[in-house]
Order: structure tokens, then C-alpha cells, then sequence
């Protein structure tokens, strides 16, 4: 079965509204959580330099949930009672997993990455070399690209409906301070640096003050760019008040090394954070 007819398949079962699915797009799903799970297909890929959602195999991932029933899984002294079975074989794959962290079937880890206690859904996409520390969680088919440090406590939001929203995107080698957390579709650009406690949202106001007027931008951080949280007033009925936003005070320098720490890459701009 190849690319096509499995999304042929998907397509099919959607349009049933995932109704009396029969063997073959029940195997049509199989294999897809199974491409995905070893990095073969992506929910989110970039095609001459723009990011595209890849809508099908998000359907196929709602529909994984549908025609997979109820299973407990006994690791004593603790008992999990779902649906989607775990990932294993991490030795084969070269990933280091730290107890107890879980990342679901259908979620791929690339050579090196390392899970700290963390949690990584189903769908989503974690690149090579990539540190997810403590309590980190990673949402349904978020992307996560190479060399990329997701610190202790970061919350990257998962999307799975409406399917055509985009996944949270985190390109190569950022760094994403303590938790900070990113949902509905953000991207985070190349090598960018993100606070700790940043917050962003597809309507936060991402404000770039290095130059002598601001550049709003919303749903995107520039490549290299160093963000920490900020704030700007604004006027209600009510009166006026501080509404959350993130600040860009300047560019990674080349002489910082991708492998620093969050607290080196903040000092160049006099920023304790």
C-alpha cells in the first residue's frame, strides 16, 4: 500500500465521520501511526521554504483514537488504563528516556534525543539531539526541529482539531526557557531564544524593540531572535491595564556558542531572566 492509497483510505474513513470502518482503512490507519512513528510521514514539513500541514494524516490520527479500544498496561506499582499504546525500543532508536517520562505511539524521536521526566503525544515530531528536560510536555503534532532545548517545565501546545490548524512549530536549535509555553500554531524560528515564563499565543503581540519604532509581529519569532516577557498598556472600559506580550531586545550573536545556556545568551543584553 503505498502513500497515495493510504491517504486514499483516510480520506475515505473521514468522509464516513469514522463510521463502521472497515479492515482495510483500519490497516489504511495502522500504517500511517506507524509512518509517523518512525519519522516517515510528518503532520507538518516545509516545501520550498514555507511549513505545510499535511491535513490527512491528522484525520488519521482522530481516527486512530476511534478505532483503538480501552487496554490497561500494568508497569508496577503503576497501572495506565488508554487507548494509545507507548513507545519502546528506545535502545534501537538511541534515545535516552529518563523514568518516567512516556512518549506515545506515533510520535517520533530522532537519534539523540533525550527525555527528561517529560511527555511527548502522539503525532508530534522531535529532531536529533534534541533535549525535552523535566516536565516538559509536547503537544499533538507539534514540531520540534534538531538541537533544540526545550527546558524544564515548557508547555508546547498540541493541535489536532480543526485539522487544518497549523502544529506548533520550533525550528533548529532554539532554546525555549523555563516554562515558557507555546500553543496555537506559533513558530519559532532558527536558532531563536525564548526567556523564561514566555507566553505566546497565535494573538500575542511579539515586539521587536531594538530599533527606534517597534515591529509587531504575531504568531512567528524570528530566526535568532532573544525574547523574554513583556507587557504594554492598554485601555478597557474599566480603565487601563498591563496585557502580556514578548519582547525581542536583540539577535543571538554569532560568537555564542548553540550549545549555551539560556542565562549565557541573555547576559550579552543585560538581562537577568
Amino acid at each position: 500500500m503505498n502513500t497515495e492509497d493510504i491517504k486514499k483510505f483516510i480520506e475515505e474513513a473521514w468522509a464516513n465521520g469514522g463510521q463502521d470502518i472497515s479492515e482495510t482503512h483500519k490497516n489504511a490507519i495502522l500504517i500511517t501511526i506507524d509512518l509517523l512513528d518512525a519519522g516517515e510521514l510528518r503532520v507538518a514539513e516545509l516545501r520550498g521554504g514555507k511549513w505545510v500541514v499535511n491535513e490527512w494524516l491528522k484525520k488519521a490520527v482522530l481516527l486512530y483514537f476511534r478505532i483503538q479500544g480501552m487496554k490497561t498496561w500494568e508497569l508496577p506499582p503503576f497501572e495506565y488504563y488508554d487507548k494509545i499504546p507507548l513507545k519502546n525500543n528506545y535502545k534501537d532508536l538511541e534515545v535516552r528516556v529518563v523514568p518516567p517520562a512516556v512518549a506515545r505511539k506515533g510520535a517520533f524521536l530522532a537519534k539523540g534525543v533525550i527525555l527528561m521526566p517529560s511527555y511527548v503525544n502522539v503525532g508530534a515530531y522531535v529532531g536529533s539531539n534534541t533535549m525535552v528536560d523535566t516536565w516538559a510536555t509536547i503537544g499533538s503534532c507539534a514540531q520540534i526541529g534538531k538541537n533544540v532545548h526545550i527546558s524544564g517545565g515548557v508547555g508546547i501546545g498540541g493541535v489536532l482539531e480543526p485539522v487544518q490548524a497549523s502544529p506548533v512549530i520550533i525550528e533548529d536549535g532554539a532554546f525555549i526557557g523555563s516554562r515558557a509555553i507555546i500553543v496555537e500554531g506559533v513558530r519559532i524560528g532558527k536558532e531563536a531564544v525564548l526567556g523564561a515564563n514566555v507566553v505566546l499565543t497565535a494573538s500575542t503581540k511579539i515586539i521587536d524593540v531594538t530599533y527606534n519604532e517597534p515591529i509587531e509581529y504575531k504568531g512567528y519569532v524570528p530566526e535568532r531572535s532573544v525574547v523574554i516577557p513583556g507587557a504594554y498598556t492598554k485601555k478597557f472600559p474599566a480603565g487601563e491595564y498591563q496585557v502580556n506580550c514578548a519582547l525581542i531586545i536583540g539577535k543571538r550573536k554569532a560568537s555564542t556558542d548553540l550549545k549555551t545556556s539560556l542565562n549565557d545568551a541573555l547576559r550579552d543584553f543585560n538581562v537577568s531572566v
